[in-house]
């Protein structure tokens, strides 16, 4: 007679594994994962799937983003116990049905024992600023009317790469184990009206890249110093930090892996 783990085993092997590609909206969201009592783009997702499939289906994403916050190119999977025999069908089926603010764009069978957030190496975030009012902006860009020092917050964001320890910009009594993170890119640049701040990293913490962006804020409009900014890294005190930018100019851009998930 078989075990219960031999069993619960061949039950594991059974699966199937996908990942999805997808883009979504923030703003009717309060974040990607599941509350208890508020619209997430997870639960909206796997109302979708279970539908499709016939099967509850569970669907982990790459990492968190925050209510209001955006995704261009978010990558997750899910497990199904019987395999999806046409993924085009599949995908036409699934933006159908799917919230309007959200869009898949590509799937793919999992060749690889994947997850999609433990196996991501880096993770690519960009913030997105207007200087002159723009009512079709709203929503996805933050309206800043004063002037600000750009080339004194890329100095800034250089220091970024010099440290690993973030908790001045963590949001506080997460349950992260670790507030260490390699940032490897953190620049802003200009494009016409609009400036766009980029950060990479292998990983990041709750609320931390608004926090930087807040923070940085402050330094380009002389609210504080250069050494204030490097001072307040070291202090690994969020109070010493600026207030986080709002969640409107927020994007996730990238998700990156070791090897090659979709062929596109």
């Amino acid at each position: 007679m078989q075990s219960h783990y031999e069993n619960l085993n061949l039950s594991i092997s059974r699966v199937t594994r996908y990942f999805i590609k997808l883009s979504y909206s923030g703003k009717n969201f309060n974040g990607w994962q599941i509350q208890p009592n508020d619209p997430s783009v997870q639960e909206t997702i796997e109302k979708v799937l279970s539908t499709l499939l016939g099967e509850a289906i569970l669907v982990v994403g790459a990492g968190r983003t925050d209510a209001g916050v955006h995704a261009r190119n978010y990558i997750a999977h899910f497990d199904v116990t019987s395999p999806i025999l046409n993924l085009s069908d599949f995908m036409y089926k699934a933006n159908r049905f799917v919230h309007k603010d959200i869009v898949f764009h590509d799937i793919a069978l999992a060749q690889e024992p994947l997850h999609s957030r433990f196996s991501a190496t880096k993770r690519t975030y960009r913030y997105y600023i207007h200087q002159q009012k723009d009512p079709f902006l709203e929503g996805f860009s933050v309206y800043v009317h004063y002037k600000l020092d750009v080339e004194l917050m890329n100095r800034a964001g250089e220091i970024l790469l010099q440290y690993s320890d973030f908790t001045s910009f963590s949001k506080l009594h997460t349950d992260a184990k670790t507030n260490t993170c390699a940032v490897s890119l953190a620049q802003w640049h200009r494009e016409g009206h609009r400036l766009i701040f980029t950060i990479a990293a292998d990983r990041f913490l709750r609320n931390m890249v608004r926090a930087i962006v807040g923070t940085m804020l402050e330094l380009g409009r002389g609210k504080i110093t250069f050494e204030q900014f490097r001072s307040i890294i070291e202090l690994k005190d969020r109070g010493k930090a600026g207030t986080s930018a709002p969640p409107d100019g927020l994007f996730l851009e990238q998700i990156d892996y070791d090897c090659t998930i979709f062929d596109k």
